[in-house]
């Protein structure tokens, strides 16, 4: 079977490491506008610098259904040429972005190939999101449409989470739904050492963007009184969250890592104390989140904090393996509760890490997702 995946990001955040021996790599320049993001860049200015800032990214955010989509331009001929030459079975197409699927479909009507669309993330209503603007909206109503063509025309639909699944469900697909999970690797953490200090160190690693919030922690530990604690965030801290959280005070109790190697990220969250895991409930949205930042902290096997929605996915999945402990992303009592049970457990000497059963690391590491995807794969080309 020769399949072609088709993906806006590689390598993927899973890895980063040489492609099989039978895989080979073929890249479509971007045409579209430099990804930035709007808040950093207009925060603190105003009058005709600001006018002029918000008048360079109208392009960006006209596009429909997301920024992305003018990579198709050069994306979908390449893809198409690749299919053809190759004698491709099935193209997989692999979102976010939601616009690269309309590449599954343009090889598909042209060549008859087998398409298999996989869902990352809610291909109509994104956890992250501002809804509340009227932009964002219209950009909702095209995502909509983009998802009833997946709907209509792949061969099969692979949903990163149950939600996900139910969603393309209402949509009466012509092809299969299948839910196949994240998985953790665990082998990523091999040779990563945990050491004790004198300090309670919690970690979070990754972006900050839409409706994913750091300042309900941030106010959980100013009022928590904790002054051994010191919460460390790897990656980018949007200007004005900065700018904020400095006024709380934290001092050395707040430290901002920038973005580093996926190498230098794993070996910070394995020497934590704790992990700290945001997901926003977004109006419910968020509910049915289950990404690969949880399964890779469940790898980490350090206790997490998940500032999740409790009657969530994610909250689910903490509180079956043990993992840690849950509270509402906007609930700073909660929030304080649940940082100051850790760190009374860490202060006690009883705060272990939380290696997961035999069982659990079989259910749930990748290595067992890869073999559902090979097995719906074959199945397919058969």
């Amino acid at each position: 079977m020769k399949l072609l995946l088709v993906t806006m990001y590689f390598p993927p955040a899973g890895g980063g490491g040489a492609p099989p021996t039978q895989a080979w790599i073929h890249r479509a320049r971007s045409l579209g506008p430099r990804a930035r993001r709007l808040a950093d860049e207009l925060h603190g200015r105003g009058g005709l610098d600001r006018l002029s800032r918000q008048a360079r990214s109208l392009s960006r955010r006209v596009l429909v259904p997301d920024e992305n989509v003018t990579w198709n331009l050069t994306a979908i001929p390449a893809a198409v040429r690749i299919a053809r030459a190759e004698g491709i079975d099935v193209v997989l197409t692999t979102s976010p972005p939601n616009s690269v699927h309309l590449i599954g479909a343009a090889v598909k009507r042209a060549t008859g190939v087998r398409w298999v669309a996989d869902l990352r993330d809610s291909i109509a209503a994104h956890p992250h999101r501002r809804v509340d603007r009227a932009a964002v909206r219209a950009k909702e109503k095209v995502s909509e449409s983009v998802a009833r063509l997946v709907a209509r025309q792949a061969d099969v639909i692979v949903a990163a989470s149950e939600a996900i699944a139910d969603e393309a469900l209402t949509l009466e697909p012509a092809g299969v739904v299948t839910t196949i999970l994240n998985g953790a690797d665990f082998d990523d953490f091999a040779g990563l050492e945990y050491r004790r200090t004198d300090r309670f160190r919690i970690t979070h690693t990754g972006s900050f963007f839409g409706k994913r919030d750091p300042r309900p922690f941030l106010t959980a530990l100013a009022e928590s009184g904790l002054e051994d604690v010191v919460a460390r965030f790897v990656g980018d801290f949007r200007v004005a969250d900065r700018e904020w959280a400095e006024s709380l005070g934290l001092g050395d109790r707040l430290e901002l890592h920038p973005y580093v190697s996926r190498h230098e990220a794993l070996a910070l969250q394995r020497d934590s104390d704790a992990l700290l895991l945001l997901i926003p409930d977004a109006g419910g949205r968020g509910q049915g989140v289950l990404s690969g930042k949880v399964f890779e902290y469940l790898a980490a096997e350090r206790p997490i904090l998940a500032a999740v929605p409790p009657e969530g996915a994610a909250a689910d999945l903490i509180r079956e393996t043990g993992a840690g402990v849950v509270a509402a992303p906007d609930d700073v009592p909660a929030l304080t509760a649940a940082l100051s049970e850790l760190h009374g457990a860490w202060r006690a000497g009883t705060l272990d890490g939380t290696a997961l059963s035999p069982e659990d690391r079989e259910r749930l590491g990748r290595a067992a997702r890869v073999e559902e995807l090979a097995d719906l794969l074959r199945g397919l080309a058969a």
